[in-house]
């Protein structure tokens, strides 16, 4: 089992780009491992680093500034190719939630799998998250799952967000698909005796 889901109440990092690809989370050198050990080092590395490996003062993550559990970026988050990796990365990075106005279905689901919850407002609300959070970096966001909604405390404004039901199911838990499967073992052993 892993880190139960309820709220997470958090400081944010802001990266106002939108189309940020999986190649840009984490590079295609990075995918030669199977372990997810060490993917949060690399998280966005060729935005964090130079290439002979010192740090990018201007980049967001290298701000003392900001931080928290909650990375708040544009429109279309997580397009590009399928890997798994790019999850991995983000929450090897210590993020638990990722927010958008929009997120490509594969990486989505690939957040969900590995215990980040990605949730979707609207344009306008996280125009006024990143407004938020340029004013004051220690604006504190909640997002609140049992409930699905997600509260700019700067601001006192609230939006519901959209997940799938199996899926909030697991977060809460700290269900994986096999803990799941493994919770209703005796379930699935009666179906199996009842229609042999």
């Amino acid at each position: 089992m892993k880190q139960k889901f309820n709220i997470i109440t958090s400081t944010c990092v802001p990266l106002p780009l939108e189309n940020v690809d999986t190649d840009q989370i984490i590079p295609a050198r990075f995918l030669k491992s199977t372990d997810k050990k060490g993917f949060g080092d690399n998280l966005f590395r060729d935005w964090r680093y130079d290439k002979d490996g010192s740090i990018k003062r201007d980049f967001v993550l290298n701000n003392p500034e900001y931080g928290g559990e909650i990375l708040v970026t544009g429109k279309n988050f997580g397009c590009g190719s399928s890997r798994e990796h790019a999850a991995w990365a983000i929450a090897g990075y210590g993020f638990r939630v990722v927010i958008s106005s929009f997120f490509a279905d594969i990486h989505k689901n690939n957040e969900l799998n590995n215990f980040v919850l990605p949730v979707v407002v609207s344009e306008q609300f996280l125009t006024e998250l990143f407004s938020s959070i340029a004013e004051n970096p220690k604006t504190v966001v909640e997002v609140d799952l049992p409930n699905q909604r997600v509260t700019n405390k700067e601001t006192g404004h609230s939006e519901n967000f959209e997940i799938n039901g199996y899926k909030k199911h697991c977060l809460i838990n700290g269900f994986d698909d096999i803990d799941y499967l493994l919770q209703n073992k005796d379930k699935i052993e009666e179906w199996e005796r009842r229609n042999k």
